[in-house]
């Protein structure tokens, strides 16, 4: 049987790997396929450099759209990224019958409801375990592997940039502004770091996670989204002294009333696994009603580890080239038509527990004070810490702990105890998960 062809958009880091995988484990790709997979044509606006990726084994253009056009190409791998051209160029090859291939989460979480629908009604295949946590399978586990459960939460370090330097800031008790300097200086952050470090990376696949576990539409423009830029080394060390370690996390939750999605530096036990995940490494753990507790962990980004995901979804893709598009697995795990339209909660209906790191006067009554204006608003307290303040004599740190509440309530509370006399700073306010 002829080789299935590919056509490659954009061979950077994660295409050049795709490239060489395929390549190096050909045969064993064959044997698993049932037929060849070949990259017959890459489509770079730097064609030299492309060129001597691919050498003779591949055709070399700029323009995407002549990959797209050639009748010879069954699969198209978009791997070019962002919102503008790449949705062009992705529902372009869909419309001529190809299928498609991406690591684009930003894509597939902003406009992934119109692509898939597109994809369904041309009978062709979106692919796209590359988006969610690099070479670690999480998607095919939501979609296939965990099929018999009922997804009761997902809480995930997908963010590899972010977690790097949080390892770092733990370690060696670095802020946050020296963290990120060795994580640029080390090649983990980008020179512009926005979408890393304010959390929107993260956003977008958690918004992906959040589909397929509960089967419904993807909707980042309701994830709630908060990144690491304000935290501080004091927290982080205290977090540590109270048993914890702070990670920013992916978390999406069923609720009776609806869906959380929500993407913030969280309090993880010490004594769990995700939170001895360290450096640019990530990790994913899955509660379903039947299994129970699953944690995947890997790399998360990286040229073969992203290609690792890559390939496999064109080996799956090939196996169901000429299946009926009834009988392949729905995109989002769910048939279309039984997608559910949940809603997704606000921040102020999340329910979850809370540190608060307060620097107050250090006099008697404040205290009292605070744990009473607690009390007034139902929520009740796990544990309290004070310390001597950074900020100067006759100041203490107050830490307090409490018990799982509704955000709303919370910030009443709040705001309440940040209009005290002798609460003298800005309240630093993070949500814990136990996660058991």
């Amino acid at each position: 049987m002829n080789d299935i062809q590919v056509g490659l958009l954009g061979i950077g880091t994660v295409g050049s790997g795709t490239f060489k995988v395929l390549q190096r484990n050909q045969e064993e790709i064959r044997r698993r396929a049932g037929r060849g997979i070949a990259i017959t044509m890459v489509a770079d606006l730097d064609t030299a450099r492309a060129q001597a990726v691919v050498g003779s084994a591949a055709q070399v253009v700029s323009d995407a759209r002549a990959v797209i056009a050639n009748p010879a190409i069954d699969i198209v791998i978009e791997l070019i990224g962002g919102y503008g051209i790449a949705k062009a160029l992705v529902l372009e090859a869909i419309a001529a019958g190809k299928h498609v291939v991406t690591a684009n989460k930003a894509l597939l979480a902003v406009h992934g409801t119109e692509i898939f629908e597109a994809a369904r009604a041309k009978g062709v295949i979106v692919a796209f375990e590359a988006a969610v946590a690099g070479g670690i399978p999480i998607i095919k586990a939501l979609r296939e592997g965990l099929t018999a459960n009922r997804i009761d939460w997902v809480a995930g370090i997908i963010n590899g940039t972010t977690n790097f330097i949080l390892s770092e800031m733990r370690a060696k008790g670095l802020d946050f502004g020296a963290a990120l300097k060795d994580a640029q200086a080390l090649g983990y952050a980008e020179a512009d770091p926005t979408f890393d470090i304010e959390g929107v990376d993260a956003a977008h696949k958690a918004t992906i996670m959040s589909a397929i576990a509960f089967g419904i539409p993807v909707q980042f423009d309701k994830a709630h989204v908060e990144g690491i830029t304000a935290l501080q080394a004091a927290d982080i060390r205290y977090a540590e002294q109270l048993g914890y370690r702070i990670k920013l996390l992916g978390i999406t939750r069923r609720r009776e009333q609806g869906i959380e999605l929500r993407v913030h530096p969280t309090l993880v036990p010490a004594a769990r696994l995700i939170a001895n995940v360290e450096g640019a490494m990530n990790a994913v753990v899955v509660q379903g009603d039947a299994v129970g507790t699953t944690l995947y962990y890997g790399k998360g980004a990286g040229s073969e580890p992203t290609a690792s995901a890559v390939v496999a979804d064109l080996v799956d893709i090939t196996r169901l080239h000429t299946a009926d598009p009834h009988h392949r697995v729905p995109h989002l795990a769910f048939q279309p038509g039984a997608l559910a339209a949940t809603p997704i909660l606000t921040i102020d209906q999340v329910v979850t527990a809370f540190y608060l790191r307060l620097v107050v006067a250090d006099k008697a009554g404040v205290l009292a004070r605070i744990t009473g204006i607690l009390a007034e608003h139902d929520i009740s307290i796990d544990a309290v810490l004070q310390r001597e303040s950074a900020q100067g004599e006759e100041k203490t740190d107050l830490i307090i702990l409490t018990h799982d509440t509704v955000e709303g309530r919370m910030s009443k509370a709040l705001a309440q105890m940040q209009a005290l006399p002798t609460v003298l700073a800005p309240i630093v306010k993070i949500r814990k998960e136990e996660l058991n």
